[in-house]
């Protein structure tokens, strides 16, 4: 019975074919991030700017649905129309964003992000238009002055003193004091009583100008908000589901790459000490024991700490821990094999050793080394995950023992920020147990045929 014999009998098996189907949707999920996630993304990992634009500690959005008031979503939105108004030596650049907000809380802030390709001094007007037709006059405000063309980048907070003071001269317009209040509640709130306001909001910002090859580039705002993505975010401001779906190909790509590296050169140091024999049998298994006995995790984190923690020297310590036990049950197989009469024959036929191992020994173990490989997985991913979760990992790569890791740092758990806990606990479980049913059934397989 052959390879195809092995997958037919998995395909049989209810455990094997709900570990095929979790493998399945793992490598789906691994080729939908590689293909549509920018790569950018898991390199920036730990550079704070790149998620200053996501809310801090955010709840996944889909909480909203098991709540009876919905929580602000934190929301970007981008430009949906422009209008330039042009004249002799003037230059108006209107852009508009809108949103629906349907929600029971205020949002937390609001920011204006824009880059601005002009030369002299621009005036920038904002204001926004609230659900009941009332346009309320947030800012009005000069350009720093440019002698020649020039990209200048800049972000109008909501907290801004001069926003601040422009809200508190429409004030005769509410039936309550608002002095006190911060402004994204001012511009959200009913005008009867201190509610909020819930429709369509139209942000207007006008950029006047003398130079009539002005532009304005990549302008959003953000409407800050307390729910985010579909995982949420962290301390940092992360989007976790980032983090997630860049952590299943590197945790494949680790688990593959150790478990099939340490089975196939255990399963040939193994069969060829049984097949020798004699003292080039006991000189290789005396070797063996020698590594079987030094401690793996006290080494890699001496290594982690004393020389690199790459991710890719881990992966290489791993394979060389990896492979003793894969060897000394290889021996023992390739010592039975050795003595059957069509190995016998190839030795009376005169084939080569290396031929003999190759073509009639090793065949009759790849169904142990395939389980091996499948068993072999989850142990390199929660390696990985346990010395990335000790802060021994490679911080350069998203891993789920990271985010793990960083959770932990920032005491994830005891504030209750169960979204960045558990979800990466998930998945590693998932992962491991997807192995272990496919092992378990190839295992059961090879144990069937003898």
């Amino acid at each position: 019975m052959g390879l195809f014999d092995d997958l037919s009998t998995i395909l049989k098996s209810k455990v094997g074919m709900t570990g095929i189907g979790i493998l399945l949707c793992l490598v789906l999920v691994s080729a939908f991030t590689i293909v549509f996630i920018p790569l950018d993304t898991y390199k920036e990992w730990n550079n704070p700017s790149r998620w200053t634009l996501f809310p801090k500690s955010a709840l996944p959005s889909w909480v909203n649905v098991f709540l009876a008031k919905k929580i602000p979503e934190h929301r970007l939105l981008e430009n949906i129309h422009t209008t330039i108004q042009t004249g002799d030596n003037a230059r108006k650049i209107i852009q508009s964003f809108e949103t629906d907000y349907a929600f029971d809380y205020f949002p937390s802030d609001f920011i204006y992000q824009y880059t601005a390709k002009y030369q002299g001094t621009p005036v920038l007007e904002f204001d926004v238009t609230r659900p009941d037709g009332i346009t309320l006059h947030l800012l009005s405000y000069s350009l720093p002055d440019l002698k020649s063309r020039t990209v200048f980048s800049d972000k109008i907070f909501s907290t801004n003193e001069s926003i601040r003071k422009n809200t508190l001269l429409a004030s005769n317009i509410f039936a309550f004091s608002v002095d006190s209040m911060p402004v994204e509640e001012v511009i959200f709130s009913k005008i009867d009583t201190h509610e909020v306001l819930k429709g369509k909001y139209t942000f207007v910002v006008k950029t006047s100008t003398t130079d009539v090859q002005s532009a304005i580039h990549d302008s959003k705002l953000i409407i800050g908000g307390k729910v985010f993505g579909l995982i949420g975010t962290d301390e940092q401001r992360r989007d976790l589901a980032i983090g997630l779906l860049w952590g299943t190909p590197l945790a494949l790509f680790i688990g593959i790459t150790v478990s099939v590296a340490s089975v196939a050169s255990g399963l040939v140091y193994g069969v060829f000490a049984g097949y020798k024999g004699g003292k080039t049998d006991e000189s290789m298994m005396r070797f063996n024991d020698i590594i079987y006995a030094l401690p793996a995790l006290p080494f890699l984190i001496i290594l982690a700490v004393t020389v690199s923690n790459s991710i890719f020297l881990m992966i290489g310590f791993l394979m060389i821990f990896g492979w003793v036990g894969i060897a000394k049950v290889s021996r023992s197989m390739a010592l039975q094999i050795k003595n059957r009469q069509f190995v016998e024959a190839s030795k009376t036929m005169g084939q080569k050793s290396s031929k003999i191992i190759f073509k009639h020994i090793i065949p009759q173990i790849m169904p142990y080394a395939l389980a091996s490989i499948a068993i072999s997985v989850p142990a390199a991913i929660t390696t990985e995950a346990g010395l990335s979760f000790l802060g021994l990992g490679d911080p350069s790569f998203p891993t789920w023992g990271q985010i793990l890791h960083d959770a932990s740092t920032h005491g994830a758990v005891t504030r209750g920020l169960w979204w960045w806990v558990i979800p990466p606990g998930i998945m590693i479980t998932i992962t491991g147990l997807a192995f272990v049913f496919v092992g378990n059934s190839l295992d059961t397989s090879s144990r069937i045929k003898r």
